[in-house]
């Protein structure tokens, strides 16, 4: 069987910019997408990728550009039988012609930006969609026949209830999907956002969400794997479990990082240089980093310390952690307590 080895590919285009985003995407360089998407075709080609087991198409919007072109972009990777192929999709864009030519060009995985289903929190969000494009979104994604299907939620969002986080979960839940990603809205630094402090969440308010988000999630046999992250069985997300399990993978497009035996590396940040450096043949690399042994052991420790496997025992001093740690002797995993803590349970690995 092969080892775990993803692509990540990164569309940077966007319609509008959310005021809690930090990723690399533009509103402005529509213009450049036939160009990129001949850049990112021909960057993987040049690339002797060995079969990869996961591909990622994330964003920005990858559902702003031409579906049949990214397809072909798609293609050009090697991939192993029975490889998860994940595109992610804007509601508001999603149309039945779409699904079907992803899903004739293999995708076999759709993760949905819904965020809410209610009206009012996705205007302080700044989404675009309404609550119905979601529906029909979903209705196309079954139509088309991707078997397995992700719905990203945002809670903490200013003005968003206990009662209207609960809405958004039924309803997302009704929709029948085998994934659902809810994280909590995080303030990052240069965001319109970080300069709204009256608009940040409060711990208490989304502690309260988080486990809601758990006790509804597990009841319809969703199984947490990773703090933000439920799925039914078999449908847990392999390409982010290669992250979190420290593999290797390889990204391509403007701003996509990569790692390869300990070294992490990223891509020019905007699409122009990234365009230049693949018709020059140059390398599309800005910068690096070599991690080193005790680095790579403790970032290995604290992704592991996020997942329902946890870590060894002897790495963390599970007398000093009542309620917020629980162990069968060999591994130790958080309690649903000590996931809502996770970041300062991670400060006492050793």
């Amino acid at each position: 069987m092969s080892e775990p080895f993803g692509v990540y590919l990164h569309i940077p285009f966007c319609a509008a910019r959310c005021g809690y985003c930090a990723f690399a995407t533009w509103t402005d360089r529509g213009h450049l997408q036939a160009q990129y998407l001949d850049a990112l075709q021909r960057d993987i080609l040049r690339s002797a990728l060995p079969p990869v087991t996961s591909v990622f198409v994330g964003g920005g919007t990858p559902t702003l550009v031409d579906a049949a072109a990214l397809v072909e972009v798609v293609r050009a990777i090697p991939t192993t039988a029975g490889a998860e192929v994940t595109i992610e999709c804007n509601p508001d864009d999603v149309t039945l012609e779409m699904m079907r030519t992803y899903r004739a060009g293999g995708v076999n995985r759709v993760s949905l930006g819904v965020q809410s289903m209610v009206g009012h929190v996705l205007q302080s969000l700044e989404r675009t969609h309404v609550p119905s494009n979601v529906v029909r979104a979903v209705t196309a994604i079954k139509q088309a026949g991707v078997p397995t299907f992700n719905l990203d939620l945002i809670y903490g969002g200013a003005g968003e209830s206990l009662a209207d986080w609960r809405t958004t979960l039924e309803q997302a839940i009704d929709l029948g999907p085998t994934h659902i990603s809810a994280y909590a809205l995080t303030i990052e630094a240069g965001t319109p956002l970080a300069a709204k402090p009256e608009l940040h969440p409060d711990d208490d308010d989304l502690a309260d969400k988080y486990e809601l988000a758990d006790d509804l999630l597990t009841a319809v046999g969703m199984a947490n794997y990773e703090v933000s992250n439920w799925a039914l069985p078999g449908h847990e997300c392999r390409h982010n479990m290669l992250y979190w399990q420290q593999g290797d993978y390889r990204g391509f497009g403007s701003a996509a990082h990569s790692h390869a035996h300990g070294r992490r590396f990223w891509n020019l940040r905007t699409p122009e240089r990234y365009i230049e450096a693949v018709d020059a043949g140059d390398t599309t690399e800005a910068a690096g980093e070599d991690l080193d042994a005790e680095t790579r052991r403790m970032e290995g420790l604290q992704l592991a310390l996020r997942m329902r496997d946890g870590v060894p025992v002897d790495a963390l001093p599970v007398a000093e952690l009542e309620g917020l740690v629980e162990t069968d002797g060999v591994r130790v995993r958080l309690t649903r307590t000590g996931r809502l803590l996770a970041n300062e349970v991670s400060l006492r690995l050793r």
